[in-house]
């Protein structure tokens, strides 16, 4: 009835033209009637806050007829609070689909904005302004961060630092991690309690002192059940919670007992002895790099250790030259734990009250002593035997000589003739050491003067390479003794 109605004009004016005989029906090319029936369209989401189940639950928008398709195509349009939705169009007989590129989020509430004139492929046209909101997947509020440790503009200590964020609701653990960002903080540590709400972030290194950090934390982050962040956090601290720089308070000797180090009670500056270990003592806890702050002038080998948190001690590895001044130095790059810095070098001039080795005495059997020997011009008579030529010489040293040394001194002793040149050399007999300082020598083969006076060179050798005492001391430079050989 409706259709019929609808052309009831069109049949009456066709009539009327028909009943005219003046009309000529030559001028008429065709006749056509107007196609008034509506176009109709059914939309899925179709009601406003409806629920789309899945993550790539397409929007359909249905027609009861075939359409122009790039009409339609142009009219859909997808938002939500963080833009317009990308998705793929396609078509299946008269229904258009859009299916999301990345997904529907969970939680999130979207609207379908349809606007504009759409024509069927029979010609007919529609308005249509349509606005649909609805949600996908869950309509599950969106979790909040609740609060952050440490507060924005706290001032906090650069070393065992542990971040704290706490949210509403359970978190997906990945997404939170990857949309939580430290600017200057390279490596953490994540970890997660109180049922995935409480996330704990941990440096692995210390920060640096006096800075200024930034967090942000983006709105990608997402509920357990995949509701995103509202919006993005963000904020800062300062690492300026400790403002007292390290110092030195104290350098001193220290002898080493019974597995520990002791103060000697003597200044530094005094002297340092044989064996002993320099303490430096400073304000607060050092860092480990204190180790290394340490050096000489002129230089010294050997190593720190921590004697506690707050002083190291440095332990030769050979002794001091003996009675020579150096000049200990710490480092301005020196931290404590905090990461700190002394800011200057520290210096400190001392003197090492290490004895050289000298000979006390030179004496043979027959009573024959020579005392404060000279290094050089020193002359000594002393008798040979005239069958056998022998002499016979006690060495009297400062110090004392090990197992070791003593097995070496003797070898690096040399007696050679001087003057004239024609003098036999001389043959080591025999050697004994009397007591831990005193050295037994026995030469054969001298030739004693006349007329001429016959000198052999005794030489004991001086320096790093010379002889050595029991402790490592060694003689300035090398005893030379001019031996006169006398009937």
């Amino acid at each position: 009835m409706f259709r019929f109605w609808n052309k009831v004009p069109v049949l009456l004016c066709v009539i009327s033209i028909i009943s005219c005989d003046f009309i000529d029906f030559s001028q008429i090319d065709f006749l056509q009637f107007a196609d008034l029936r509506p176009i109709g369209i059914e939309i899925e989401p179709n009601e406003y806050d409806a629920l789309l189940p899945d993550l790539f639950s397409p929007v359909i928008l249905k027609f009861d007829t075939e359409m122009q398709k790039d009409d339609v195509e142009g009219i859909i349009q997808i938002n939500s609070d963080t833009g317009s939705v990308k998705g793929d169009k396609h078509w299946k007989e008269n229904n258009l689909y859009f299916l999301p590129v990345q997904g529907w989020t969970a939680g999130v509430r979207y609207s379908l904005s349809l606007s504009g004139i759409v024509r069927s492929i029979d010609k007919r046209e529609m308005r249509i302004d349509r606005f649909i909101s609805f949600y996908a997947i869950n309509k599950n509020s969106p979790p909040l961060l609740v609060q952050h440790i440490p507060t924005n503009g706290s001032s906090i200590r650069t070393n065992n630092t542990v971040f704290e964020f706490r949210f509403s609701r359970p978190m997906e653990k990945h997404s939170v991690e990857s949309a939580l960002m430290f600017e200057g903080i390279g490596n953490k540590t994540f970890k997660w309690v109180d049922d995935d709400k409480i996330l704990k972030v941990t440096p692995d290194k210390s920060l640096s002192p006096w800075i200024m950090y930034r967090w942000n934390l983006k709105d990608s982050a997402k509920s357990i059940d995949g509701v995103p962040l509202p919006k993005t956090y963000s904020g800062y601290f300062t690492t300026d919670l400790d403002q007292t720089l390290p110092q030195v308070t104290s350098v001193y000797p220290a002898l080493f007992s019974d597995g520990c180090w002791y103060p000697t009670g003597i200044n530094l500056e005094n002297g340092l002895c044989s064996g002993q270990g320099i303490a430096v003592s400073f304000n607060k806890p050092m860092d480990e790099n204190v180790l290394r702050s340490l050096r000489f002038e002129p230089s010294l080998t050997g190593r720190a250790e921590m004697l506690s948190e707050k002083s190291i001690v440095y332990i030769f590895a050979k002794n001091p030259e003996p009675e020579t001044t150096y000049t200990l130095i710490v480092s301005g790059d020196t931290k404590d734990s905090e990461g700190l810095k002394i800011g200057g070098d520290y210096r400190l001039n001392f003197n090492v009250d290490i004895p050289y080795l000298n000979v006390l005495s030179v004496s043979a059997p027959n009573g024959q002593l020579m005392e404060n020997i000279s290094p050089t011009n020193n002359v000594f008579p002393v008798h040979v035997d005239q069958g056998t030529g022998q002499i016979t010489l006690i060495i009297h040293f400062s110090l004392i000589f090990s197992l070791e040394e003593k097995q070496n001194t003797p070898q690096k002793i040399t007696l050679s003739f001087f003057f004239p040149k024609f003098l036999p050399p001389a043959a080591l007999r025999s050697i004994q050491w009397i007591s831990d300082d005193r050295l037994f020598m026995q030469w054969e083969g001298l030739s004693a003067g006349d007329e001429i006076p016959h000198y052999y060179k005794l030489t004991i050798p001086g320096g790093k390479n010379g002889i050595i005492s029991d402790s490592g001391f060694f003689m300035k430079e090398d005893l030379i003794l001019y031996l006169e050989a006398v009937k």
